[in-house]
């Protein structure tokens, strides 16, 4: 069981920090080039769609996995609780920073320069914040696996 709990985080972890880095390298570059109305309505319909079973299973699955293999998995503990510990701090960067601004940027209104220079620079920033902690935990969770095979 412990094998399976930790295997499965870390194909969370791996799908979650793929996803951040998706973002970083391609959708918000794209997003970029276009103008302030563009940019804003893009991200207002992205923020929508992203609510979903799907991405919410791997979002917060990875840490909640990680945390269950801390306690199932004592061979290559240390390898799960930084990978569980970046995972939480991955949850905690989006809940504290890139949620507010995205809950900003849809209350905004139709100022679409003004909404776009209040949350763009700041958003990608912590993005690329998520998406290193987040290749962080995958690594230590393939560190752990590495670790419990031999």
């Amino acid at each position: 069981m412990s094998t399976v709990v930790l295997v499965a985080a870390l194909v969370a972890a791996g799908l979650i920090a793929g996803l951040f880095y998706a973002y970083a390298c391609s959708v918000m570059p794209g997003l970029a080039r276009g103008d302030d109305k563009t940019f804003v309505e893009g991200m207002r319909g992205i923020n929508v769609a992203i609510l979903n079973p799907v991405f919410m299973l791997t979002f917060l699955g990875a840490p909640v996995l990680a945390g269950g293999a801390v306690f199932l998995d004592t061979g290559a503990r240390p390898w799960v609780i930084a990978g569980f510990a970046f995972l939480v701090a991955m949850l905690v960067i989006t809940g504290v920073v890139n949620v507010p601004l995205n809950n900003a940027l849809d209350a905004g209104g139709d100022d679409y320069a003004a909404v776009r220079a209040q949350f763009e620079a700041v958003w990608v920033r912590w993005n690329v914040v998520r998406a290193v902690v987040s290749t962080a935990g995958f690594g230590c969770l393939v560190a752990a696996v590495l670790t419990r095979r031999g």
